[in-house]
């Protein structure tokens, strides 16, 4: 059985060095720890964890708590978070509130019974004095997807508000000249910035009401009423901009249900990129680099666990407009 001496040995760097890496604790070269990382990795050396959590170096777990396990977003961000804890020696729980509060208050208690490290909140419910009374705790504290403007907490976002207005862009470049929107739920930060991107773009148009919006609810259910509704309300609407392509794709279920051809009669365009393949005909979309949010919020977690102080600022990442059969005809799709 390798023991950390092998590793120090292998990676040329002394056993001090190594034992910093898998405490995370002092500084190290990232070239030095990437070598040790590599070293105990061909090695198959795995730190005892039950001694180091003695020894008082943590649980050498984190909690994750999600909305909603079944939106295709969370488990690939999940995914993302997972391979990187993986990596580093951590272990996640995961927590699903199914966007309940009294739920999420709960699992919030269960983490903190079992002592994590620190929580990824992927979470559109929680209330800021609960993430300012975690802080108390000295527990990190990661926000995902969600942010505080007024409180000062590291949070990862996508720009969601110029994706929006990227979308809107899109459609009217096409020739859209009547846009609806299909927007998500009201307590959801990100599904307020697309909705300001769209009344961005739309807003000042002289054909625009505020009728042209309705209300869905990140789900592919809520994407269908609301295209019905849209329908019935402005039956000569040529665009239409989901605030998710869950929505999305109840939308374009909507549309077919109704004989409206897309993209002929109607074009649509979702937000995530999670199902631009997944449709017939493919959706366009903006796309968020889901995955490297996940990774990048736990890289800071891991940081924060390991005593650094980091800014307590909003990350924002960018968008991608992903073109695909809902927007354009065959031949001529592209991603930008």
């Amino acid at each position: 059985m390798a023991t950390i001496r092998d590793v120090s040995k292998l990676a040329g760097c002394s056993v001090a060095t190594v034992s910093r890496v898998i405490n995370r604790k002092g500084y190290v070269h990232k070239n030095t720890e990437e070598a040790i990382k590599s070293a105990m990795k061909a090695l198959n050396y795995s730190p005892d964890r039950i001694a180091r959590s003695l020894a008082g170096k943590g649980s050498l777990t984190v909690g994750l708590v999600i909305p909603d396990i079944l939106n295709p977003f969370f488990p690939q961000l999940a995914r993302a978070i997972e391979d990187v804890a993986s990596d580093n020696g951590y272990n996640v729980i995961l927590c699903n509130t199914s966007n309940d509060p009294a739920k999420e208050r709960k699992c919030l208690d269960v983490l903190i019974s079992k002592r994590v490290d620190g929580i990824l909140l992927a979470s559109s419910t929680i209330l800021p004095e609960q993430i300012l009374e975690l802080q108390r705790s000295a527990i990190p504290v990661v926000l995902i997807d969600h942010q505080f403007p007024e409180i000062p907490i590291l949070s990862i976002v996508a720009r969601n508000r110029e994706g929006g207005a990227i979308a809107v862009r899109h459609l009217l470049e096409e020739g859209c000249r009547k846009i609806g929107h299909i927007r998500g739920p009201l307590h959801v930060a990100a599904s307020l910035d697309r909705c300001l991107g769209y009344e961005d773009e739309c807003g000042s148009e002289p054909w625009f009401i505020p009728s042209l919006i309705a209300q869905g609810d990140f789900h592919s259910e809520g994407g269908f009423r609301a295209m019905q509704e849209l329908i019935s309300r402005h039956p000569d609407i040529d665009g239409v901009f989901a605030g998710n392509d869950q929505m999305a794709i109840g939308a374009l279920h909507a549309l077919y249900k109704l004989g409206i051809e897309v993209p002929q009669q109607v074009k649509l365009i979702g937000f995530d990129g999670i199902a631009s393949n997944r449709t017939v005909p493919q959706l366009s979309t903006v796309s968020q680099p889901i995955y490297t949010m996940g990774s990048q919020a736990m890289e800071y977690l891991l940081r924060l666990i390991a005593g650094e102080t980091l800014p307590q600022q909003v990350h924002e990442f960018e968008v991608q407009l992903v073109i695909k059969e809902t927007t354009k005809a065959e031949g001529r799709m592209a991603v930008q």
